[in-house]
């Protein structure tokens, strides 16, 4: 039950594997809003929308989208500092070796540019340029673009539900006021709507954002609250007119009490602004947020509160927690609609047959547990890296205990630059060394093999990396000139 985008993704989904072999109802309330500001996603979803046979082209326009090739962040180790976590290929490797401790090395012996230099993934939005990699070049930096996307939400989820209804969902309006469950096991029976109508079903997904009305307010499935590492617990969000040049990237700039996002779409920026309460009030909030657009508002700013942290069980008994009902990550890594991608895989790979198992929903909450609690590290790493201790938020921050997970990456890397993925993580090295170097989390060392490389060499491959990269960029088209050419909407 919800729709949103939680809840036209998962019909999709579903719908296209099961076709019309299962009857799947989706229960949404016209009433009832939607979060609607998760804009910003990561390349995965790429995969998602292909999977279900969407037409790239087509689906930007409806969704007035746009590229993303990174995360930039803006004053996050210290006020001044800039630096961009991008997608894809980080400098190639050499001698089996990944390309950061060549880098490493170079920073020692101060030969090495910034780290953005070696990626085209970072160098491309500098200059506001964009293109799909060229599956004709081997090897070069231009067939190695990783991407994602900039959307709006409410199109997404309108246009999935078009191709769910296409394959059979059937949308069923109304506000949900009982559900039933039996006897004795608990098991939800039955949705009842405040019209008296009632809907059955065997699997229940909740889709209700952060009130989770099955799995909570129903199933008390509990929930983890990480506000202690996270500290924000609220967003103000609002819309502004576009602006030139179109940036193929999430920029987030860090205030004195959170950070503040700007996502490019076609048609208007999203804008917010992530806050913790206990530093700042609302009124103080918006005021960071309207005085620090670059162009006029084009709406209301609107309130959104939340509790970091995720559901204790994620599926409980017959009813499985998809996006916001399963978990809230503030967007400053564009995590939460991913997390509903991987869910619905894991729902697939474990759908239930006649009966529900428990080895099955065992399994399911334990790669939850373990996914949401990596993604959770790796964005606590953007609060504790950093020097300023310019407000009391960010004193708070720097000085927080962490999770013992995070702090044995820390560890590792800063003795020798080092980072090894545990289990199926999301992010991987490329991402951890991006945010750590650019929030101030130096390696003391690099490993002993570059040194098998004379100091000559190594000056050598790190100024060729950066000399392709920037002949590469060259040749690329701005990402305004791409969307007009492909995607640009009528």
């Amino acid at each position: 039950m919800g729709g949103g985008t939680a809840g036209w993704m998962t019909a999709a989904a579903l719908s296209k594997q099961l076709g019309r072999s299962c009857s799947i109802q989706l229960v949404e309330s016209d009433e009832i809003g939607i979060v609607g500001v998760g804009e910003a996603t990561i390349p995965h979803i790429v995969t998602f929308n292909r999977i279900l046979g969407i037409d790239e082209d087509e689906f930007l326009r409806a969704t007035r989208g746009t590229f993303k090739l990174g995360i930039e962040f803006v004053n996050w180790g210290a006020i001044g500092d800039r630096y961009t976590h991008g997608f894809g290929k980080l400098g190639p490797e050499l001698d089996g070796l990944p390309f950061h401790h060549f880098w490493l090395r170079g920073m020692q012996a101060g030969t090495s540019a910034e780290l953005g230099d070696y990626s085209i993934n970072t160098a491309a939005p500098r200059s506001a340029k964009f293109m799909r990699p060229r599956q004709d070049i081997a090897g070069s930096p231009l067939g190695e673009i990783v991407y994602a996307y900039h959307f709006d939400a409410g199109l997404y989820a309108q246009f999935l539900r078009r191709q769910a209804e296409r394959n059979g969902v059937v949308r069923i309006e109304g506000k949900i006021t009982t559900v039933q469950q039996r006897e004795p096991d608990g098991y939800i029976d039955a949705l009842v709507l405040a019209d008296g109508r009632r809907v059955a079903g065997e699997l229940f997904i909740d889709c209700s954002g952060m009130r989770g009305l099955l799995i909570e307010q129903t199933l008390h499935a509990g929930y983890e609250d990480w506000s202690h590492w996270l500290p924000c617990d609220t967003a103000i969000a609002v819309p502004s007119r576009p602006v030139e040049p179109l940036i193929p990237i999430t920029r987030a700039t860090a205030r004195g009490a959170g950070w503040q996002w700007r996502i490019p779409l076609q048609h208007r920026i999203g804008n917010g602004h992530v806050y913790s309460s206990r530093f700042i009030s609302q009124d103080e909030a918006t005021a960071v947020l309207m005085a620090n657009l670059e162009s006029e508002a084009l709406g209301e700013p609107r309130l959104i509160r939340y509790v970091p942290g995720r559901r204790k069980h994620v599926w409980d008994r017959n009813c499985v927690a998809l996006g916001l009902a399963a978990g809230f990550f503030e967007p400053i890594e564009s995590t939460n609609i991913h997390l509903i991608q991987t869910a619905i895989a894991r729902l697939m790979t474990l759908f239930p047959r006649a009966g529900f198992e428990q080895a099955d929903r065992d399994e399911f909450n334990e790669q939850a547990r373990i996914e949401y609690e990596r993604a959770r590290d790796f964005i606590i790493l953007h609060y504790k890296a950093t020097e300023r201790d310019d407000t009391p938020f960010w004193r708070y921050c720097r000085t927080m205990d962490v999770p013992a997970t995070l702090q044995h990456k820390l560890d590792l890397y800063r003795s020798n630059g080092r980072y090894f993925r545990e289990d199926s993580e999301l992010f991987g090295e490329l991402s951890w060394v991006q945010v750590m170097e650019g929030q101030r989390i130096h390696a003391s060392g690099y490993h002993p093999f570059a040194d098998l490389r004379s100091i000559d060499d190594v000056r050598a491959f790190l100024a060729d990396t950066k000399r392709v990269i920037t002949a590469c960029v060259d040749t690329m088209p701005t990402h305004a000139e791409f969307i007009a050419r492909y995607c640009a909407y009528e």
